[in-house]
């Protein structure tokens, strides 16, 4: 198979859409192919009732076959709207551009096309051995329940994790003329319903609910005709006396499901090769598991018939699609997720509700809306300005130009510098480069500006290089910038630290970047152990140890208030001391202050009190956190929410939620925005505060979370570093004259306001 001559006949097993659509490719291509789809069901069974499409899946078929995408089209129901009905209310968006066809009819219409293409299709056509297939290339798209992939999970890699959530695809006569999510909680928790129309007088109507609510309802003890009718009941308001059926009875009981997320390390095994939900599956939230098949299979078919080499066409075919797999799947994990955690949400008022339902994915962010519905979203600003006391305007401000309001602290904007390790100072003495650091962010219009991690003695440093608040001539030195920074109209907050088993080491760059410091300090920890092995070993804290670490935060305290800092944060995060009580990887103690969260919190908390008892009532405090420790058998997000809800209990707040850097073991999992959901499961869950961080640097993204309340404050630090003005630079290209520069700039900024907005209404080059 080195040539494309060599690929005569190829053999497809299973004609869903994927299989069939495959077989219509490669013949459209080739018509040569000896083609041959083998199923072993009837031309007209089928399981499910409506298939969705986007607006982008409809143009990629027009653009594969015009013909087979001009029948498909034609037999759609188009929507673009999308209906949430929550507590009562329902709230509409629109510009969605999504359509719907029933799964028979899209069968039946692919079936005729490939019979007119001159494929083989063999219905009733069980194929016990596959490799005994007369093809030279069998591709198996025999769907989620794939047998080719189960018979060889090795082989393929099959990794299937399996959600918790339990859903029923169920159809009904009654029209939706819009996707309508309609939620109803019940005595025993919530349950809602995904409907949308696919042809004239019939709708898909998918029910989903945690599996304790759906055991609380009995659904569990019921069939499917006892299960429709149960829902019909519950959802009536919305069915319109019309009943719900299903067509599912190849399944045994009441047909209720658990997803099963596929995603497999190898799609190829010799001349097998997989297509569709036998390579993967995405969640039904997102509607996308025939696009994907339908998007394999084009790909699929120019490989197998314009490959001058099909080994490395098929390794090529693999790897393209794999990268548009992740994604997808990627956005299904997250709106799955979403659903899966709906009670952390179902309180949020309903237009938030709505708007963090509609970005569930991150497929769909706040920009986007405002080019799908202008309207709603003006209302979702308009509502989060409102609750944020902002004045009211017919033009509000982008939410992250919205103020905050933390005790007597009212914030200009929800920008925040994060606080970010300079190792620029001497002896703990901050000097001319932090005033102009920290300085210039401020004159680029961040609301809050976090000064770096600043130590409350030499020997909690991390570095000779790092900020210090232990002498007063720190305090007096960071009076100065604290002066700056209020003179531009921003706030600043100061973060206090010991780095404790992570200190005395060099600084970060040159030849002995982060090595231990030849002639450092000593070290303490909750425990014993070394960062690592070539770190040094801290002694095991005493209670005296405690008393004097504990003072020193104290002392720190008082003189960051006598330097005017608005808050400050107690850095309980990235393995540093109090991170290191917090979490299970370092603190082995066998005292009061180990073994249980609430143990490991005793310390932490301990300083957190005596800080707040010397800090003005007026003057808000924030605790950074790591919320995983990324390791087995490390902190978890579990263990987050209720170390929030204890510092919170104690006066805090503001939890600046992290993740990681406890231990070099750690694993994170990296992506956009990849810490935002530990923010959002703390907010949501212990109703506290938050502040997101953790590559975080795009307006939309900053935007997004807070309209969603995810958070409520988003700090960037990378941005900011490449970018002091990065906040003004966000108002120019948002077109929001609310958030103004220093007068000395305005000329400046007035240009880039009108260069970026030349640069929009001509669009993408």
């Amino acid at each position: 198979m080195s040539s494309k001559s060599a690929v005569r006949s190829i053999a497809v097993v299973g004609a869903g859409p994927g299989g069939l659509y495959l077989a219509i490719s490669l013949k459209l291509r080739d018509p040569s192919l000896d083609v041959v789809v083998h199923e072993r069901n009837r031309p007209d069974d089928t399981f499910g009732w409506g298939v969705v499409f986007s607006d982008q899946t409809l143009a990629n078929l027009k653009a594969n076959d015009p013909e087979t995408a001009a029948i498909i089209e034609a037999a759609f129901v188009h929507w673009d709207d999308i209906d949430i009905h929550i507590h009562g209310q329902t709230i509409r968006s629109g510009g969605h551009g999504f359509a719907g066809i029933g799964r028979q009819r899209l069968l039946t219409i692919l079936q005729e096309r490939a019979r007119s293409l001159g494929v083989d299709l063999r219905f009733q056509s069980e194929v016990a051995d596959i490799r005994a297939l007369p093809a030279d290339v069998i591709v198996a798209a025999d769907g989620l329940n794939s047998r080719i992939r189960n018979d060889n999970p090795e082989v393929f890699g099959v990794d299937v994790d399996v959600r918790t959530n339990k859903y029923i695809w169920l159809g009904t006569k009654q029209s939706f003329d819009a996707f309508t999510f309609a939620f109803f909680e019940t005595p025993h928790g919530w349950i809602w319903a995904h409907a949308y129309q696919f042809e004239s007088g019939a709708s898909t109507f998918i029910v989903e609910c945690s599996e304790a609510t759906w055991r609380g309802l009995g659904f569990d003890a019921m069939d499917q005709d006892q299960t429709c009718r149960a829902a019909e009941a519950l959802f009536a308001d919305w069915l319109g006396g019309h009943a719900l059926m299903s067509n599912a009875r190849h399944l045994r009981g009441s047909a209720w499901l658990n997803f099963p997320r596929v995603a497999c390390s190898n799609w190829r095994d010799g001349k097998v090769v997989l297509l569709g939900d036998a390579a993967h599956t995405a969640h039904f939230s997102i509607g996308s598991g025939t696009k994907l098949a339908f998007e394999d299979a084009i790909r699929l078919a120019e490989t197998l018939t314009e490959a001058d080499d099909l080994e490395a066409g098929l390794a090529a075919y693999e790897a393209e699609r794999r990268v548009e797999v992740l994604k997808l799947q990627s956005a299904a994990r997250n709106s799955t997720e979403w659903f899966e955690t709906v009670d952390r949400y179902v309180g949020l008022d309903p237009l938030q509700f709505t708007y963090s339902l509609l970005t569930r994915s991150q497929r769909v962010s706040h920009e986007n809306l405002r080019l799908r519905d202008r309207s709603f979203l003006t209302g979702v600003e308009r509502w989060f300005a409102a609750n944020a006391g902002a004045p009211s305007t017919d033009n509000p401000p982008p939410p992250m130009f919205a103020p905050l309001k933390l005790r007597g602290l009212t914030l200009p904007n929800r920008v925040v510098v994060s606080p970010m390790c300079m190792y620029s100072a001497e002896d703990g003495l901050v000097s001319d480069f932090h005033l102009v650091h920290l300085g210039s962010r401020a004159l680029g219009g961040a609301g809050l500006v976090f000064t770096e991690m600043t130590d409350v003695s030499a020997d909690a440093r991390i570095t000779p290089g790092c900020a210090g608040m232990y002498r007063p001539e720190h305090r007096d030195a960071w009076a100065r910038i604290v002066d700056f920074v209020h003179g531009q109209g921003s706030r600043i907050a100061i973060q206090l630290a010991h780095a404790g088993r992570r200190g005395s080491v060099e600084r970060p760059w040159g030849p002995r970047a982060d090595k231990p410091l030849a002639d450092g300090w000593a070290l303490v920890a909750p425990s014993p152990l070394p960062w690592s092995d070539e770190d040094q070993t801290p002694h095991e804290m005493t209670r005296a140890d405690m008393d004097r670490v504990r003072d020193d935060f104290v002392r720190a305290t008082r003189w960051a208030d006598e330097a005017g800092f608005d808050m400050v944060e107690l850095h309980c995060a990235h393995g540093y001391l109090l991170s290191s009580f917090l979490t299970p990887v370092s603190n082995h103690r066998s005292d009061a202050y180990g073994g249980s969260v609430e143990n490991r919190l005793r310390y932490p908390l301990e300083v957190f009190a005596a800080m707040r008892a010397v800090w003005p009532e007026e003057k808000p405090m924030s605790v950074r956190i790591s919320a995983t420790d990324w390791v087995d058998e490390g902190l978890t997000p579990e263990d987050s929410v209720a170390i929030a809800r204890a510092f919170a209990g104690a006066g805090c707040d503001l939890i600046d939620v992290s993740a990681g850097s406890t231990t070099p073991d750690a694993q994170p999992i990296y992506g956009r925005m990849f810490q935002t959901p530990f923010s959002d499961r703390i907010r949501n869950e212990a109703g506290v505060a938050t502040m997101a961080v953790g590559n975080i640097y795009e307006t939309d993204h900053v935007n997004s979370i807070l309209a969603a309340g995810r958070a409520d404050l988003c700090a960037l630090a990378r941005p900011h570093l490449a970018d002091p003005n990065w906040s003004l630079r966000a108002a120019a290209e948002l077109g929001w004259r609310g958030q103004m520069p220093p007068v000395q700039y305005l000329a400046g900024f007035g240009q880039l306001a009108r260069n970026l907005e030349k640069q929009q209404q001509a669009g993408p080059v």
